[in-house]
């Protein structure tokens, strides 16, 4: 008897999985920013099936980022090469979410000195607002946080109460395998350096319009 087929959609903290391979990058010396990000997770379905004891298929992958604009003067292309990934991202069928960073007041404990710090604003909730939609809407009756933050706990135990039926996954970031994320879902597995290598954009990718895009230089 054929096993049920399940829809997996996965939700992607994307500043948590960026520098992870920055890290990445630092450890290996090979380029892996360009990340073909349905490749990856493409490479999760069938251990995720094994796992869940039925055939896993792909479903959404909703992407969650902002643009570091307050660091284009120490980088000016910071933005543009982000700018860049997102279209790819975009153009290979990925749901991109973008928030923003903005400037919080706060005063240095030891010389009392008031300052201006930037903080991303928005992700942490547009994410766990998502996990609940993407239940209740019944996109998916499984979901997977490619995420090692661990704000993302409250959502994630609201999920599992509401609807005890489906199946929430956690997949950690390379070097973001906190041992309090890994068991707070029904199954997890990590991102590791060989499945990055293997899931990296074509160095130019044409879009359905004819122009193109170029994977940036000191990626």
């Amino acid at each position: 008897m054929d096993r049920a087929t399940k829809k997996v959609a996965f939700i992607v903290d994307g500043f948590n999985l960026y520098y992870s391979l920055r890290e990445m990058e630092g450890l290996t010396k090979k380029p892996c920013r360009w990340l073909d990000l349905r490749k990856l997770c493409e490479g999760f379905l069938q251990p995720i099936g094994s796992r869940l004891g039925c055939r896993a298929e792909l479903g959404k992958i909703h992407y969650f980022s902002a643009y570091v604009t307050h660091r284009t003067v120490r980088d000016k292309g910071i933005v543009d090469r982000h700018r860049t990934y997102v279209s790819a991202l975009e153009n290979s069928g990925i749901d991109v979410t973008m928030s923003q960073f903005k400037y919080k007041d706060v005063r240095c404990p030891h010389c009392k000195a008031a300052f201006k710090r930037p903080e991303e604003k928005e992700t942490d909730v547009a994410m766990a607002v998502r996990l609940i939609e993407l239940f209740a809407t019944g996109e998916a009756p499984v979901a997977v946080l490619m995420s090692g933050d661990t704000d993302l706990k409250p959502a994630i135990r609201s999920a599992q109460r509401l609807f005890a039926q489906n199946s929430i996954g956690i997949i950690t970031p390379f070097l973001r395998h906190t041992t309090e994320m890994q068991t707070f879902g029904d199954f997890h597995f990590k991102v590791s350096q060989p499945l990055v290598q293997a899931a990296q954009f074509p160095p130019v990718i044409k879009l359905a319009d004819g122009t193109t895009l170029t994977k940036p230089a000191s990626w």
